[in-house]
C-alpha cells in the first residue's frame, strides 16, 4: 500500500500599511515583516525611483506626459535575497540616491500623476502575485491596491513630529536641514496626496489606526505585530510570538 501525504501550503496573507510622510512605514513595516516571517515591499521606494529617474534625465516632474513615458519604459526590480530588499531600476540599485531632498521635493509632484500611479499599482500587484505573504506600505495600498488585504493599518503622527525625525533622518546622514522648510513640505505633501483623485491617501475601510508620534520603532513594531495575530488565522501559518515581545505581553500600543 502507498502513503500519500499532502502538504497544504500557509494561505496567502497580505498585510497593508498605510499613512502619511513622516510615521515610519518602511521602517516598521520592515521590522514587522521580518518577525512574522513575510517579504517586504516598499512601496514609496518605487514612486521615488520614477522621481530620481526623471532628474536624471532632466525631466520635469510637472511634465506629466513625459514621466508617464518614462515610468512605462523602466524596469523597476527587487532583489528578494536583501533584507530589506533592495530596488533597481533599469539594472541600477538605487541606494541612497533616492532619498536626497530634491527626490522628496521631485517625488510629491510624482506621485500625484494618475498614469504612473495606475503603473505602480498594477506592478504592486503583479509582485503580490509573486510574493503572497507580504507586507506592504504606502499611502493607497489598504484603500486602493489591496482592498480586500487580509490585515489593513493606518498609522498616523502630527506633522511636527514627523517633521522633527525627517530632519533628524537627514541630520544623522551629514546632510544640512532646514526645519521650517521641512515641515512645510510635510504639510505640503499631505494636503496633495489627500487631494489627488488617482488613489488618495484615506484612512482604509477596517484599518486599525496606530499613532506613532509617542512611540518607539520597537513599540510600534509590538503594536502592529499584535494587530496582525488577533486578525490572522492558524491557516495563514503565523511563526509563533517570541517571549519577549512587548505588544503579546501586554506592552501594547492604543
Amino acid at each position: 500500500m502507498q502513503l500519500t501525504m499532502t502538504l497544504t501550503a500557509a494561505a496567502s496573507i497580505i498585510v497593508t500599511i498605510d499613512g502619511p510622510a513622516g510615521t515610519g512605514k518602511s521602517t516598521v513595516a520592515a521590522g514587522l515583516a521580518r518577525r512574522l516571517g513575510l517579504e517586504f515591499l516598499d512601496t514609496g521606494a518605487m514612486y521615488r525611483a520614477i522621481a530620481w529617474r526623471a532628474l536624471e534625465a532632466g525631466i520635469d516632474p510637472r511634465d506629466n506626459d513625459a514621466v508617464t513615458a518614462l515610468a512605462l519604459a523602466s524596469t523597476l526590480r527587487f532583489d528578494w535575497k536583501a533584507d530589506p530588499p533592495e530596488l533597481f531600476v533599469d539594472g541600477r540599485a538605487c541606494g541612497e540616491a533616492i532619498r536626497t531632498p530634491a527626490v522628496t521635493a521631485a517625488v510629491a509632484i510624482v506621485a500625484c500623476n494618475a498614469e504612473v500611479r495606475r503603473a505602480m499599482v498594477r506592478q504592486q500587484r503583479a509582485i503580490a502575485a509573486a510574493h503572497p505573504r507580504l507586507v506592504t506600505e504606502g499611502r493607497d495600498q489598504g484603500s486602493a491596491v489591496f482592498p480586500d488585504a487580509t490585515v489593513r493599518i493606518y498609522l498616523d503622527a502630527s506633522p511636527e513630529i514627523r517633521a522633527q525625525r525627517r530632519a533628524e533622518q537627514l541630520q544623522s546622514k551629514g546632510v544640512h536641514v532646514d526645519a521650517a522648510a521641512i515641515l512645510a513640505s510635510i504639510i505640503s505633501r499631505d494636503a496633495s496626496d489627500r487631494a489627488r483623485s488617482e488613489g488618495p491617501l484615506v484612512r482604509p475601510v477596517g484599518a486599525a489606526v496606530v499613532d506613532t508620534g509617542n512611540l518607539a520603532v520597537e513599540s510600534v513594531v509590538d503594536a502592529l505585530e499584535l494587530i496582525v495575530r488577533q486578525r490572522a488565522t492558524r491557516a495563514h501559518a503565523l511563526p509563533p510570538p517570541c517571549a519577549d515581545d512587548g505588544a503579546l505581553s501586554g506592552d501594547s500600543a492604543s
